[in-house]
C-alpha cells in the first residue's frame, strides 16, 4: 500500500475539470486508489465520487493506493496532482 497527501493550491479547489482528468489518470492503473478528504473518502477513479467530496483550496488530501501496479500509480498521481492542482 502506498499514500501521499497534498494540499490543493488552485484557487477553485478540485472543481469538475480537474477531478475528470485525475479520475481519467486513475483509471490507467489496476489499483485501488482512494481520496480522503475532510475525513470522507471516495474511489478516485469515479468524477461524481470524487466531486460529492467537495475539496476546495487549502485541503489537504490523502491519495490512499493499493494493488499490483501500486508504485508507478502512486508516482503518476502524485506527478499528475502536483502538476494540475
Amino acid at each position: 500500500m502506498k499514500n501521499f497527501t497534498y494540499t490543493i493550491k488552485d484557487a477553485k479547489g478540485l472543481h469538475a475539470r480537474p477531478a475528470g482528468l485525475l479520475a481519467k489518470e486513475a483509471k490507467r492503473f489496476n489499483s485501488k486508489i482512494i481520496i480522503t478528504a475532510n475525513g470522507k473518502t471516495a474511489d478516485l477513479k469515479h468524477i461524481f465520487a470524487v466531486m460529492s467530496l467537495g475539496i476546495k483550496c487549502a485541503t489537504t488530501v490523502t491519495v490512499t493506493i493499493d494493488g499490483e501496479d501500486e508504485d508507478v500509480a502512486a508516482l503518476a498521481l502524485e506527478k499528475h496532482i502536483k502538476a494540475n492542482l
